[in-house]
Protein backbone atom coordinates (compact mmCIF):
# COMPACT_ATOMS: atom_id res chain seq x y z
CA UNK A 1 0.00 0.00 0.00
CA UNK A 2 1.19 3.50 -0.81
CA UNK A 3 0.40 5.86 2.06
CA UNK A 4 -1.09 9.27 1.36
CA UNK A 5 -0.94 11.81 4.18
CA UNK A 6 -3.87 13.94 5.27
CA UNK A 7 -2.08 16.95 3.80
CA UNK A 8 -1.90 15.25 0.40
CA UNK A 9 -5.60 14.39 0.56
CA UNK A 10 -6.43 17.97 1.50
CA UNK A 11 -4.39 19.26 -1.44
CA UNK A 12 -6.32 17.06 -3.86
CA UNK A 13 -9.65 18.29 -2.48
CA UNK A 14 -8.71 21.95 -2.19
CA UNK A 15 -7.58 22.06 -5.80
CA UNK A 16 -11.27 21.93 -6.76
CA UNK A 17 -13.44 22.91 -3.81
CA UNK A 18 -11.66 25.67 -1.92
CA UNK A 19 -14.83 27.81 -1.89
CA UNK A 20 -17.46 25.08 -2.11
CA UNK A 21 -19.99 24.38 -4.87
CA UNK A 22 -21.63 27.59 -6.11
CA UNK A 23 -24.22 25.73 -8.21
CA UNK A 24 -25.46 23.63 -5.29
CA UNK A 25 -25.74 26.74 -3.13
CA UNK A 26 -27.57 28.69 -5.83
CA UNK A 27 -30.11 25.86 -6.26
CA UNK A 28 -30.51 25.51 -2.48
CA UNK A 29 -29.70 21.79 -2.68
CA UNK A 30 -27.10 21.75 0.08
CA UNK A 31 -29.02 19.79 2.70
CA UNK A 32 -30.80 17.33 0.38
CA UNK A 33 -29.93 13.75 1.47
CA UNK A 34 -28.46 11.94 -1.51
CA UNK A 35 -26.51 8.94 -2.74
CA UNK A 36 -23.59 8.90 -5.19
CA UNK A 37 -22.41 5.78 -7.06
CA UNK A 38 -19.25 5.19 -9.09
CA UNK A 39 -19.16 2.67 -11.96
CA UNK A 40 -16.64 1.78 -14.65
CA UNK A 41 -18.18 2.31 -18.08
CA UNK A 42 -16.01 -0.49 -19.49
CA UNK A 43 -15.08 -3.77 -17.85
CA UNK A 44 -11.61 -3.82 -16.32
CA UNK A 45 -9.39 -3.47 -13.27
CA UNK A 46 -10.01 -1.03 -10.41
CA UNK A 47 -7.46 1.31 -8.86
CA UNK A 48 -7.71 4.34 -6.60
CA UNK A 49 -10.73 3.03 -4.68
CA UNK A 50 -9.13 3.08 -1.24
CA UNK A 51 -7.80 6.59 -1.83
CA UNK A 52 -11.22 7.69 -3.10
CA UNK A 53 -12.87 6.39 0.07
CA UNK A 54 -10.40 8.34 2.22
CA UNK A 55 -11.05 11.52 0.24
CA UNK A 56 -14.79 11.15 0.74
CA UNK A 57 -14.43 10.53 4.46
CA UNK A 58 -12.47 13.79 4.70
CA UNK A 59 -15.75 15.46 3.70
CA UNK A 60 -17.65 13.58 6.46
CA UNK A 61 -19.40 11.40 3.89
CA UNK A 62 -20.34 7.77 4.43
CA UNK A 63 -18.48 5.82 1.76
CA UNK A 64 -19.01 2.11 1.16
CA UNK A 65 -16.47 0.17 -0.91
CA UNK A 66 -18.28 -2.51 -2.92
CA UNK A 67 -15.25 -3.69 -4.93
CA UNK A 68 -11.59 -3.46 -3.96
CA UNK A 69 -8.49 -2.10 -5.66
CA UNK A 70 -7.20 -4.77 -8.04
CA UNK A 71 -10.63 -6.33 -8.59
CA UNK A 72 -11.85 -6.91 -12.12
CA UNK A 73 -15.38 -5.58 -12.61
CA UNK A 74 -17.89 -5.82 -15.41
CA UNK A 75 -19.06 -2.67 -17.15
CA UNK A 76 -21.42 -0.45 -15.13
CA UNK A 77 -21.00 -2.46 -11.93
CA UNK A 78 -21.18 -0.11 -8.89
CA UNK A 79 -17.92 -0.34 -6.96
CA UNK A 80 -18.24 2.63 -4.58
CA UNK A 81 -21.32 4.26 -3.14
CA UNK A 82 -21.53 7.29 -0.90
CA UNK A 83 -24.24 8.85 1.29
CA UNK A 84 -24.51 12.38 2.61
CA UNK A 85 -25.76 15.86 1.85
CA UNK A 86 -25.92 16.97 -1.77
CA UNK A 87 -23.46 19.77 -1.07
CA UNK A 88 -20.77 17.44 0.23
CA UNK A 89 -21.38 14.87 -2.49
CA UNK A 90 -20.89 17.48 -5.18
CA UNK A 91 -17.71 18.69 -3.48
CA UNK A 92 -16.26 15.19 -3.60
CA UNK A 93 -17.62 14.14 -6.98
CA UNK A 94 -15.12 15.49 -9.49
CA UNK A 95 -11.98 15.15 -7.37
CA UNK A 96 -12.72 11.49 -6.70
CA UNK A 97 -13.79 10.84 -10.29
CA UNK A 98 -10.52 12.25 -11.61
CA UNK A 99 -8.43 10.17 -9.18
CA UNK A 100 -10.34 7.03 -10.16
CA UNK A 101 -10.29 7.63 -13.90
CA UNK A 102 -6.57 8.30 -14.03
CA UNK A 103 -5.66 5.52 -11.58
CA UNK A 104 -7.78 2.97 -13.45
CA UNK A 105 -6.20 4.06 -16.74
CA UNK A 106 -2.68 3.45 -15.41
CA UNK A 107 -3.70 0.15 -13.83
CA UNK A 108 -5.50 -1.09 -16.93
CA UNK A 109 -2.55 -0.36 -19.20
CA UNK A 110 -0.20 -2.06 -16.75
CA UNK A 111 -2.43 -5.12 -16.61
CA UNK A 112 -2.68 -5.24 -20.41
CA UNK A 113 1.10 -5.06 -20.78
CA UNK A 114 1.65 -7.83 -18.25
CA UNK A 115 -0.98 -10.03 -19.85
CA UNK A 116 0.67 -9.65 -23.25
CA UNK A 117 4.16 -10.36 -21.88
CA UNK A 118 3.16 -13.31 -19.70
CA UNK A 119 1.40 -15.00 -22.60
CA UNK A 120 4.95 -15.53 -23.92
CA UNK A 121 7.06 -15.45 -20.74
CA UNK A 122 5.20 -16.52 -17.60
CA UNK A 123 7.54 -14.80 -15.14
CA UNK A 124 7.81 -11.51 -17.04
CA UNK A 125 7.93 -8.38 -14.88
CA UNK A 126 6.99 -4.82 -15.80
CA UNK A 127 9.01 -2.20 -13.92
CA UNK A 128 7.85 1.38 -14.30
CA UNK A 129 10.27 4.27 -14.36
CA UNK A 130 10.59 7.76 -12.83
CA UNK A 131 9.35 9.39 -16.04
CA UNK A 132 5.86 10.02 -14.74
CA UNK A 133 3.77 13.13 -15.32
CA UNK A 134 5.10 15.72 -12.81
CA UNK A 135 3.15 15.65 -9.55
CA UNK A 136 1.49 12.29 -10.25
CA UNK A 137 4.19 9.76 -9.39
CA UNK A 138 2.62 8.62 -6.14
CA UNK A 139 -0.82 8.07 -7.68
CA UNK A 140 0.79 6.28 -10.61
CA UNK A 141 2.86 4.06 -8.34
CA UNK A 142 -0.18 3.00 -6.33
CA UNK A 143 -2.07 2.20 -9.53
CA UNK A 144 0.65 0.16 -11.19
CA UNK A 145 1.28 -1.89 -8.02
CA UNK A 146 -2.43 -2.75 -7.84
CA UNK A 147 -2.22 -4.11 -11.38
CA UNK A 148 0.85 -6.26 -10.69
CA UNK A 149 3.54 -3.90 -11.96
CA UNK A 150 6.72 -3.14 -10.05
CA UNK A 151 8.77 -0.03 -9.28
CA UNK A 152 11.92 0.41 -11.37
CA UNK A 153 13.43 3.43 -9.62
CA UNK A 154 11.34 5.78 -7.49
CA UNK A 155 14.40 7.87 -6.75
CA UNK A 156 18.13 8.20 -7.28
CA UNK A 157 19.21 6.97 -3.88
CA UNK A 158 18.03 3.36 -3.95
CA UNK A 159 19.59 1.70 -7.02
CA UNK A 160 22.81 1.66 -9.03
CA UNK A 161 22.20 2.41 -12.70
CA UNK A 162 25.04 3.79 -14.80
CA UNK A 163 24.02 5.80 -17.87
CA UNK A 164 26.24 7.20 -20.59
CA UNK A 165 25.71 10.60 -18.95
CA UNK A 166 27.50 9.25 -15.86
CA UNK A 167 30.35 7.73 -17.83
CA UNK A 168 31.06 10.88 -19.85
CA UNK A 169 32.19 12.50 -16.59
CA UNK A 170 34.72 9.75 -15.81
CA UNK A 171 38.34 9.98 -16.92
CA UNK A 172 38.30 6.40 -18.22
CA UNK A 173 34.73 6.27 -19.47
CA UNK A 174 35.00 2.94 -21.28
CA UNK A 175 36.71 0.98 -18.54
CA UNK A 176 33.57 -0.93 -17.64
CA UNK A 177 35.41 -3.43 -15.45
CA UNK A 178 36.70 -0.60 -13.25
CA UNK A 179 33.24 0.99 -13.12
CA UNK A 180 31.74 -2.28 -11.89
CA UNK A 181 34.55 -2.79 -9.39
CA UNK A 182 34.08 0.66 -7.89
CA UNK A 183 30.34 0.22 -7.58
CA UNK A 184 30.67 -3.17 -5.88
CA UNK A 185 33.19 -1.76 -3.43
CA UNK A 186 31.05 1.26 -2.58
CA UNK A 187 27.62 -0.43 -2.44
CA UNK A 188 28.09 -4.18 -1.93
CA UNK A 189 24.41 -4.79 -1.11
CA UNK A 190 23.11 -3.39 -4.38
CA UNK A 191 22.80 -4.98 -7.79
CA UNK A 192 24.69 -3.16 -10.52
CA UNK A 193 23.00 -2.13 -13.74
CA UNK A 194 24.78 -0.55 -16.69
CA UNK A 195 22.88 0.82 -19.66
CA UNK A 196 24.03 -0.01 -23.19
CA UNK A 197 23.15 2.34 -26.03
CA UNK A 198 24.05 -0.02 -28.86
CA UNK A 199 25.15 -3.58 -29.52
CA UNK A 200 28.88 -2.83 -29.67
CA UNK A 201 28.71 -1.15 -26.27
CA UNK A 202 26.62 -4.03 -24.92
CA UNK A 203 29.38 -6.51 -25.70
CA UNK A 204 31.99 -4.39 -23.91
CA UNK A 205 29.74 -3.89 -20.90
CA UNK A 206 28.88 -7.58 -20.67
CA UNK A 207 32.52 -8.56 -20.28
CA UNK A 208 32.66 -6.42 -17.10
CA UNK A 209 30.01 -8.74 -15.60
CA UNK A 210 27.45 -6.35 -14.11
CA UNK A 211 24.33 -7.94 -12.69
CA UNK A 212 22.01 -6.38 -15.27
CA UNK A 213 22.49 -4.69 -18.63
CA UNK A 214 19.68 -2.32 -19.53
CA UNK A 215 19.39 -2.06 -23.30
CA UNK A 216 17.90 1.15 -24.62
CA UNK A 217 15.72 1.11 -27.75
CA UNK A 218 17.19 -2.17 -29.04
CA UNK A 219 15.40 -3.85 -31.92
CA UNK A 220 14.28 -7.46 -31.60
CA UNK A 221 17.23 -8.51 -33.76
CA UNK A 222 19.67 -6.61 -31.55
CA UNK A 223 18.25 -8.16 -28.37
CA UNK A 224 18.58 -11.62 -29.91
CA UNK A 225 22.19 -10.93 -30.87
CA UNK A 226 22.90 -9.66 -27.35
CA UNK A 227 21.45 -12.86 -25.89
CA UNK A 228 23.57 -14.96 -28.25
CA UNK A 229 26.70 -13.07 -27.17
CA UNK A 230 25.99 -13.78 -23.49
CA UNK A 231 25.50 -17.45 -24.26
CA UNK A 232 28.70 -17.67 -26.31
CA UNK A 233 30.71 -15.98 -23.54
CA UNK A 234 28.97 -17.99 -20.81
CA UNK A 235 27.97 -14.78 -19.04
CA UNK A 236 25.06 -14.75 -16.59
CA UNK A 237 24.09 -11.09 -16.42
CA UNK A 238 20.43 -10.37 -17.13
CA UNK A 239 19.08 -8.16 -19.89
CA UNK A 240 16.37 -5.61 -19.17
CA UNK A 241 14.67 -3.98 -22.14
CA UNK A 242 13.90 -0.25 -21.96
CA UNK A 243 12.96 2.52 -24.35
CA UNK A 244 9.73 2.37 -26.31
CA UNK A 245 8.32 -0.75 -24.64
CA UNK A 246 4.52 -0.67 -24.68
CA UNK A 247 1.51 -2.98 -24.81
CA UNK A 248 1.78 -3.32 -28.58
CA UNK A 249 5.34 -4.68 -28.70
CA UNK A 250 6.09 -6.19 -25.28
CA UNK A 251 4.93 -9.67 -26.34
CA UNK A 252 7.54 -9.81 -29.12
CA UNK A 253 10.40 -9.13 -26.68
CA UNK A 254 8.92 -11.56 -24.15
CA UNK A 255 8.89 -14.22 -26.87
CA UNK A 256 12.69 -13.96 -26.91
CA UNK A 257 12.70 -14.89 -23.20
CA UNK A 258 13.22 -11.41 -21.74
CA UNK A 259 11.92 -11.21 -18.17
CA UNK A 260 12.45 -7.56 -17.19
CA UNK A 261 10.75 -4.71 -19.03
CA UNK A 262 11.36 -1.06 -18.12
CA UNK A 263 8.61 1.29 -19.25
CA UNK A 264 6.84 4.57 -18.58
CA UNK A 265 4.01 3.81 -21.03
CA UNK A 266 1.34 3.12 -18.34
CA UNK A 267 1.67 6.68 -16.99
CA UNK A 268 0.45 8.11 -20.30
CA UNK A 269 -2.48 5.73 -20.82
CA UNK A 270 -5.89 7.29 -21.53
CA UNK A 271 -8.02 7.60 -18.36
CA UNK A 272 -10.76 5.03 -17.95
CA UNK A 273 -14.33 6.37 -18.06
CA UNK A 274 -15.96 6.41 -14.62
CA UNK A 275 -19.71 7.02 -14.52
CA UNK A 276 -20.97 8.98 -11.50
CA UNK A 277 -24.67 9.07 -10.59
CA UNK A 278 -26.03 11.31 -7.82
CA UNK A 279 -29.67 10.89 -6.82
CA UNK A 280 -31.91 11.45 -3.84
CA UNK A 281 -31.33 8.95 -1.06
CA UNK A 282 -33.74 6.03 -1.22
CA UNK A 283 -34.33 6.22 -4.97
Amino acid sequence: MIYFSDAELDNLLLEDIYRGDLTTRALNLGNVPARMQFKRKNAGILAGVTLAERLLRKLDLQAEILKQDGDYVEAMTPFLQVYGSAEKLHQGWKVVQCVLEWSCGVAQYTADMLKAARAEKADAQLLCTRKSIPGTRKLATAALLVAGGQIHRQGLSETLLVFTNHRRLLEDSENYTEIVRRLRAHAPENKITLEADDLAQFKQVALAKPDIIQVDKFSLEEVKEAQDFLAEQKLTCQISVAGGVNKNNIHAYAKLGIQMFISSAPYYAPPEDIKVVIEKAGE
